[in-house]
C-alpha cells in the first residue's frame, strides 16, 4: 500500500501521465494530427515564439473545438464515475456497487431515448442532456421512495430497489426503441452504449457541475464515510445517522451520474473497477481513495475512448463496448480470485 512521500510522488506521476494521455487523445483519431501541430494549436498566437510550425485553420478548429472538449469530458466523466463507485460501495457495503446497479443510468437512458425516438430536439442542443438528466433524477427518486418505505432495513434494500428501478427503466427504454421512429435506431444504439461524441465547450459545464458537487460532498463527509467502514453499529456510536448518510450519498450520486450520463450515454463498469484497484494501492480511507480513484477513472475512460477512435478508422466504436469488455473480465478475475482464497 502506498503511503507518505511515495503517495505524493505517485499522484504527481499519475497527473503527468494523465496530461500526456489527454495530449495524445487530442492528437490521435480518424485523422491523426502531428504532436507539434497540436501544441501549436493549443498555444495559438504564441506558437511562433515557441518555434512551432504554423497550422491550418481547419486543423486548429479540429483540435480546439472537437478534440480538446472531448478529452476534457472524458477525464471529467471518468473521474466522476469512479468517485460515485467509491461512495456507493461504501454505503452499501457491496464491492460490486456502481451507478448502473442502482438504475441511475437506466433512467437517464430512458429520458434520452424518448427524445431521440419521439419528441425530437424541442429545446435545441440542450434537449437530450436535459431529458437524460430528468430521467436519471426520476429513477433516483423512485429508488429513494422505495427505500424510505423500508427504513431501517439496511443497505441490501437499497440494492434491491436499485435493481428493480434499473429493470423497469430498461424495459421503458426498449419499448421506446421499438415503438418510436426506427430511423433513429442507430443513434439510440450508439447512445445506450456510451460515447464522448456530444462533447462541446457549451455543455461541458454540466459534467463539471456533477463532478464538483460530488467532490465537495465526498470530501465534506469523508470522515463519516470512513466511520461507516467499521460497520453501522460503530458509526452509530460515533453519532452518525447512517440511514441519513446513505440517503444523502445516493441523492448526490444520482444527480452527479445524471449529469455525466446526460452527455456521454451509458458507460458501465468504470465505477466498479477503479475503486477496487485504488483500494489495493492506498487503502480504504476516503481522502486518498477518492483522489486515486478520480485519477484512475479519468485515465481509464480516456484510454478506452482513444482505442475506440483508432481501432476501426474512420468508424468510431461506442466506448461502452470497451469498458464492458474490460469490466466483464475484471469481474471474472474477482470471482476466481475470491474462489481461490476460499479453497
Amino acid at each position: 500500500m502506498i503511503t507518505g512521500r511515495a503517495y505524493a510522488v505517485a499522484m504527481t506521476g499519475g497527473a503527468v501521465l494523465l496530461t500526456l494521455l489527454m495530449f495524445v487523445a487530442v492528437a490521435k483519431g480518424s485523422t491523426p494530427i502531428p504532436l507539434p501541430a497540436v501544441a501549436a494549436s493549443l498555444l495559438g498566437p504564441w506558437a511562433n515564439a515557441a518555434g512551432l510550425p504554423a497550422v491550418a485553420p481547419t486543423v486548429q478548429q479540429i483540435v480546439l473545438d472537437l478534440r480538446v472538449p472531448r478529452a476534457v469530458l472524458g477525464a471529467v466523466v471518468g473521474a466522476g464515475l469512479a468517485m460515485v463507485g467509491v461512495v456507493l460501495q461504501t454505503v452499501t457495503r457491496n464491492d460490486l456497487a456502481d451507478p448502473f446497479l442502482f438504475g441511475l443510468s437506466s433512467g437517464a437512458s430512458a429520458g434520452a431515448v424518448a427524445v431521440i425516438t419521439i419528441t425530437g430536439e424541442l429545446l435545441g442542443i440542450w434537449t437530450l442532456p436535459l431529458a437524460a438528466l430528468a430521467g436519471g433524477l426520476l429513477s433516483a427518486t423512485a429508488v429513494l421512495a422505495i427505500v424510505k418505505r423500508c427504513e431501517g432495513s439496511g443497505p441490501e434494500k437499497l440494492i434491491l430497489a436499485g435493481l428493480a428501478s434499473s429493470f423497469l427503466f430498461g424495459a421503458i427504454t426498449h419499448f421506446l426503441v421499438f415503438s418510436g421512429d426506427q430511423r433513429a435506431a442507430h443513434s439510440v444504439l450508439f447512445w445506450t452504449l456510451g460515447g464522448l461524441g456530444l462533447a462541446r465547450w457549451d455543455n461541458l459545464p454540466l459534467a463539471l457541475l456533477g463532478l464538483l458537487l460530488l467532490s465537495a460532498f465526498a470530501l465534506a463527509r469523508r470522515h463519516a464515510l470512513n466511520a461507516l467502514l467499521a460497520g453501522e453499529e460503530t458509526a452509530t456510536t460515533l453519532g452518525i445517522d447512517t440511514a441519513r448518510l446513505r440517503s444523502e450519498v445516493f441523492a448526490v450520486a444520482a444527480v452527479a451520474t445524471a449529469c455525466f450520463v446526460a452527455l456521454t450515454g451509458v458507460i458501465g463498469f468504470v465505477g466498479l473497477m477503479v475503486p477496487h484497484l485504488a483500494r489495493a494501492l492506498v487503502g480504504a480511507l476516503h481522502g486518498r481513495l477518492l483522489a486515486v480513484s478520480a485519477l484512475g477513472g479519468a485515465g481509464l475512460l480516456l484510454s478506452s475512448d482513444l482505442f475506440c477512435r483508432t481501432v476501426l478508422p474512420p468508424q468510431e466504436l461506442p466506448v461502452g463496448i470497451v469498458t464492458a469488455a474490460i469490466g466483464g473480465l475484471f469481474v471474472v478475475f474477482l470471482v476466481l480470485g475470491g474462489s481461490n482464497r476460499h479453497n
